[in-house]
């Protein structure tokens, strides 16, 4: 791939273009907003230009719901050989697509699996995708040549390809990645006129669960509108779990020792279940999920202290698997919590207090 086209210059679009010129390709930079076009194109990710003939992939970084009149206008200007988009929904763009008489062999749907909280090409990195997921869609009319430009695209990306049928692509991301997101702003939007007195009681685990709930509603709305049956089926049958662990609550709270014996089962049998579907989230690069060990650290809220920390874990041989900060209210400090192999756990522990450190163990 020598050159390639980028329509819409947010966080996602603009990452390809850093991403792809980073490899040493020829971008070319189109948005609606002026603005947008030549900030990207500062950053580095490509020029704001037309290109001087058909680039070889056209990636398009609109919103599922202009997905087809975007790809319609490429085409009728013979902007690229193929075309891809990074929308999170594939089935309505496709059939939008289809409506419009585009030329569908010339198409193939796209979906990294990789943002963050804040949108907007000031928001951009190279390094979005490295090692993230990136779902591609064929129909049964995208020819080859485009699935392979979409495959090149997706490894010099550094991103990991996974071909799906939009169909199966759209009930798996109601599962892992819309539905949640309703989730967590359902428990956020519980915060919302609770007391200052509970708030100020927010720790790691309620931080985790509504750490999503800070993104755009405009955005979301139009990826939930695109997918909304298969959200809502999802939704349903939590709804029927929400249903079951009220009642075997309430039973917990019962005199009657028959009844609070049947909420303890309730209550336990989900909890068990909650441990099952988490042990199925893949781990790190993908492999199985792994036990860690958790070696809590107080650490002062100063700058260099964390790469200090860091770097006495680093002088002890023991690799870090995973990390969280939970912030001290009221405190100039906060707790990390280092994940690593429970075999190096208590040597990583004795050489920390050797150094100084305040173990929380």
């Amino acid at each position: 791939m020598r050159t390639a086209a980028v329509v819409g210059t947010g966080l996602i679009g603009t990452s390809v273009a850093l991403a792809l010129t980073a490899q040493g390709v020829t971008v070319y930079l189109r948005d609606t907003d002026v603005t947008a076009v030549r900030t990207a194109a500062a950053l580095g990710g490509g020029l704001a230009e037309t290109p001087p003939g058909p680039v070889d992939l056209a990636v398009l970084a609109v919103p599922p719901a202009r997905i087809g009149a975007t790809l319609r206008q490429c085409q009728q200007a013979d902007l690229a050989h193929s075309y891809t988009d990074v929308g999170s929904v594939k089935e309505q763009p496709l059939r939008d697509i289809e409506e419009l008489g585009c030329d569908v062999a010339r198409y193939i749907g796209g979906h990294p699996l990789a943002g963050r909280e804040r949108s907007g090409p000031l928001a951009a990195r190279a390094d979005l995708f490295d090692g993230r997921p990136w779902v591609l869609t064929p129909s049964k009319e995208t020819d080859t040549e485009t699935l392979n430009r979409a495959l090149e695209m997706v490894a010099l990306c550094r991103a990991v390809p996974v071909v799906m049928e939009p169909r199966a692509h759209d009930h798996a991301v109601a599962l892992v990645s819309h539905a949640p997101h309703l989730v967590s702003a359902l428990m956020a939007a519980r915060l919302e006129g609770a007391a200052d007195t509970a708030t100020r009681l927010a720790g790691q685990g309620v931080r985790d669960v509504t750490r999503i709930a800070g993104s755009d509603p405009g955005l979301w709305i139009e990826i939930l509108g695109a997918n909304a049956t298969a959200v809502a089926d999802v939704l349903a049958g939590l709804a029927d779990d929400l249903g079951e662990t009220i009642a075997a609550l309430r039973a917990l709270a019962a005199e009657d020792e028959a009844k609070r014996s049947g909420g303890v089962d309730g209550v336990t049998g989900i909890l068990r279940r909650g441990n099952a579907g988490h042990a199925r989230i893949p781990g790190k690069h993908g492999a199985p999920a792994a036990r860690y060990e958790a070696v809590p650290v107080v650490v002062g809220d100063q700058p260099g202290e964390l790469a200090r920390l860091f770097a006495d874990v680093g002088a002890s041989a023991v690799n870090i698997e995973d990390i969280t900060i939970d912030h001290s209210p009221g405190r100039p400090a906060g707790l990390i919590e280092l994940m690593v192999d429970p075999a190096a756990a208590e040597g990583l522990v004795h050489d920390l207090r050797r150094k100084g450190w305040n173990v929380q163990r």
